[in-house]
């Protein structure tokens, strides 16, 4: 199976970039709906519907949800790609769809996506509600789950770019995790079939991505949704889509985000997932915070008179700004930054920093600056 191809095909040209919303996904879901496959099951806090899409006649049942978080949509692009996938005629499209019935809820929080906020409307993050049950989007997932009853759960996310893979220095671009079921992070029948199935996929996967999947933190919190659905006896794995080089917009990501799920379902359809695999879980680097977007080393400043070399960092806010992401570059530490890498990294050679507000890099001041007299920096960029 050629999975870069697969994803050439079906990737969903109408969209692309990292904002999006439920008027940029309905008249897909409406392309999609060939068969009745689309229902709405719910509103949101302002009274946005929340879609369900339903497809396949097989007896292992998928529940899959993206955009719990509103501003995390890679994995919404790439499922919709999968969706491509699913409607393409090819015998494998035949294949999961006779082995599989899969139900998508391919954005849980449109008021979320439309603001580009984690939370929702109420300002609540629906992935701490899973006990409370206080948000009219986290009933309506519940009540999914309890109706359709799924034999595995797909947790869906994106994580920032400060993560990387272990001490590595390769950015987490993709990260998956088994969530926990109890406080002691013990290991089920349950759960063990989630470890297996991600130890397979990391397996297949590091043929694309060599040394860029994590593995995300598993401690236990009942008040987060994956871990509620995999103390309810439901095996759940959390995808979250991170940082590829120079892909902001997370395009590349979203290739290999396509590639996980075609990957996943092709092993539960082998029933490749029997094996105990923990070893091969646990020797998956745990994600760590070790990434800024920039990183300039050996500046030198005037301090009081004093001048000395040092190094600091600027991170880029996504700011939502007239329907546009906009990237801008603040600087967010100031020091020796060892153990930490840049996703794009300068050696000033002990030039001069200099900035409209002074010869010091100061905390939460946009990136613009200079080092020396001609190397100018603009959002955290060299502007040539």
């Amino acid at each position: 199976m050629d999975l870069e191809q697969l994803f050439i095909k079906n990737k969903e040209q109408s969209i692309a970039g990292r904002y999006l919303t439920l008027d940029a996904i309905e008249p897909l879901l409406n392309k999609l709906n060939t068969n009745n496959q689309l229902s709405i099951i719910g509103q949101s806090v302002l009274e946005k519907p929340i879609y369900k899409y339903q497809i396949g006649e097989g007896k292992i049942k998928i529940l899959l949800w993206s955009q719990m978080h509103g501003n995390e949509s890679t994995t919404t692009k790439a499922l919709f790609d999968f969706l491509n996938l699913l409607h393409d005629g090819s015998d494998f499209a035949d294949k999961l769809l006779n082995t599989f019935t899969f139900c998508c809820i391919p954005m849980l929080n449109p008021d979320g996506a439309a603001l580009y906020t984690r939370e929702n409307a109420n300002k609540v993050d629906l992935n701490r509600d899973s006990q409370n049950l206080s948000q009219p989007e986290s009933v309506v997932l519940r009540a999914v789950f309890e109706a359709f009853r799924p034999d595995f759960c797909y947790n869906l996310h994106d994580q920032r770019t400060i993560f990387g893979v272990g001490d590595t220095g390769k950015p987490a671009t993709l990260s998956f995790l088994a969530p926990s079921y109890n406080e002691e992070r013990e290991v089920n029948a349950t759960r063990m079939k989630a470890i297996n199935l991600i130890a397979a996929m990391n397996e297949r996967l590091q043929a694309y991505i060599p040394g860029q999947i994590g593995r995300f933190d598993d401690s236990f919190n009942i008040n987060c949704i994956g871990d509620t659905f995999q103390y309810l006896g439901v095996p759940t794995v959390l995808f979250e889509a991170g940082h590829f080089q120079e892909d902001y917009q997370r395009e590349e990501t979203r290739k290999y985000v396509f590639m996980a799920l075609v990957l996943s379902f092709s092993i539960l359809s082998e029933n490749d997932i029997v094996v105990n695999r923990i070893d091969n879980y646990m020797r998956i680097p745990q994600n760590n915070i070790v990434f800024y977007d920039f990183i300039y080393k050996n500046v030198k400043i005037n301090y009081d008179g004093i001048e000395k070399i040092t190094n600091f960092a600027s991170q880029f806010k996504e700011e939502l700004v007239e329907g546009d992401i906009c990237f801008n570059a603040y600087i967010v530490e100031i020091g020796d930054l060892s153990g930490r890498w840049g996703h794009c990294e300068y050696d000033a050679k002990g030039a001069h920093f200099e900035a409209v507000y002074g010869n010091v890099p100061i905390i939460n001041e946009k990136a613009d600056f200079y080092l020396g007299e001609n190397c100018k920096f603009v959002n955290g960029l060299i502007k040539n």
